[in-house]
């Protein structure tokens, strides 16, 4: 198990001390430690920070996050939080379009992939996780989910910025930011509780990336859309 967390502004606000930024990404995968006590780290650019925080099983040596690759002029980062069942396969695939790997984790994958096919990648995928890719080239945010929504992730939208984390007390950890129940809140703690609707994040202005999907952030502009639906047959 591992945790994400970060952030994204575009309206100027990251003009202060880099210092703060980074304290506010610590104290996010502090929130989290739990979920990965190995190793944590941050990533901090102009418009974007990313946390990550996990819990070292496969390529504990090589696997570090926030993982950062180059393919050509093209320059993205990832943090990551799952397991890809058909890694090799990928791998394999990625390494006869002319693509060499720096680990064997699947972290990697995910990364190069992104940066050889874009954000149709995702639908290769089988397994099930939660990950955000920084594009530094397109200047640009991407959230994904799997299928199930097994792996959480959950979003605000907070003055201009952008919050993201593996848990909701990630969220809370970003400055300013406060936890308010409404009504809708209160009926997923008292109706729906334990269980609650997909998408909900309980609190005011906090949602729930819903499985299958994921969201693009650039500048003012968040758009979130389905990359996988679940079809019925007869």
């Amino acid at each position: 198990m591992c945790g994400i967390a970060g952030f994204s502004n575009f309206n100027g606000n990251y003009t202060e001390d880099p210092s703060s930024r980074y304290a506010i990404l610590q104290n996010m995968n502090h929130c989290q430690k739990h979920r990965g006590p190995d190793e944590d780290d941050v990533l901090l650019t102009r418009f974007c920070g990313l946390a990550h925080v996990r819990l070292s099983i496969l390529d504990p040596s090589n696997g570090h996050q926030p993982m950062t690759r180059q393919l050509e002029n093209h320059c993205a980062a990832i943090v990551y939080n799952g397991e890809i069942y058909n890694m090799p396969a990928l791998r394999s695939a990625l390494e006869k379009k002319g693509i060499a790997f720096e680990t064997t984790s699947d972290t990697e994958v995910i990364l190069m992939g992104y940066l050889r096919y874009g954000i149709d990648y995702v639908k290769q995928l089988n397994g099930i996780f939660a990950f955000c890719i920084w594009d530094e080239s397109l200047k640009k945010l991407y959230l994904f989910r799997d299928r199930m929504g097994v792996k959480p992730l959950f979003y605000t939208l907070f003055h201009g910025t952008l919050i993201f984390s593996s848990e909701l007390k990630g969220i809370l950890a970003y400055p300013g930011f406060q936890a308010q129940v409404d009504r809708e809140g209160l009926c997923e703690i008292f109706g729906l509780g334990p269980a609650k609707t997909y998408g909900k994040g309980v609190f005011k202005d906090v949602c729930e990336l819903l499985p299958g999907h994921f969201l693009e952030f650039c500048g003012s502009n968040l758009t979130i859309l389905p990359y996988w639906t679940l079809e019925s047959r007869p």
